[in-house]
């Protein structure tokens, strides 16, 4: 069990959200997937964005958000429209 910050994109801050929604440790992160964590995030902070989606799912994936491919980014991009 390692720190959500040692992840790539988390910060302290999106750290600190995700324990503030119950997620407390990258496994859990990664069996909850980056959708479902963002909701949670989205539901104590409305300001949540694209940008924090994209971080998730490059933690989810052990990359940097940059490096995540045209089709995850369009299928992340129409999830977080359809909010």
């Amino acid at each position: 069990m390692g720190r959500l910050c040692e992840l790539a994109n988390i910060s302290k801050v999106t750290e600190r959200k995700l324990l503030e929604v119950g997620i407390d440790s990258p496994e859990q992160l990664k069996e909850i997937g980056s959708k479902e964590a963002f909701l949670r995030i989205r539901a104590i902070d409305p300001t949540a964005c694209i940008h924090m989606l994209y971080g998730l799912e490059g933690a989810v994936q052990g990359t940097r958000d940059k490096f995540l491919s045209p089709e995850v980014k369009e299928n992340l991009k129409s999830f977080f429209r359809s909010l």
